[in-house]
């Protein structure tokens, strides 16, 4: 049987079916549908020597053996060079 889709569509003849808007905000959606009701962040707390401890990074400035390459923006040595672009320095990974 052929289908007309360009028919115009007919309401439905009952109501049976249709579910008021303010219904269907009542359930919960999302995260709060996920969570337990023991789920809380209450119990939750960070140790005093974890906060206070400080981060120290040093970084390195790109060495004389090094490139960046402009397809990945990763530091490499200069023996991963495949070759040079109007850019930049393309790695051997990026070149394949």
């Amino acid at each position: 049987m052929a289908a007309d889709y360009d028919a115009p569509r007919n309401a439905p003849d009952t109501d049976d079916n249709v579910v008021s808007i303010d219904a269907r905000a009542t359930k919960a959606t999302g995260l709060a549908a996920d969570l337990d009701d023991g789920d809380s962040s209450d119990g939750f707390e960070l140790e005093a020597s974890i906060v206070d401890e400080s981060l120290d990074i040093v970084v390195l400035p790109m060495q004389e053996n090094e490139f960046t390459c402009v397809e990945c923006f990763l530091v490499r040595p200069r023996v991963q060079l495949d070759h040079e672009t109007k850019l930049g320095p393309v790695c051997i990974e990026c070149a394949s």
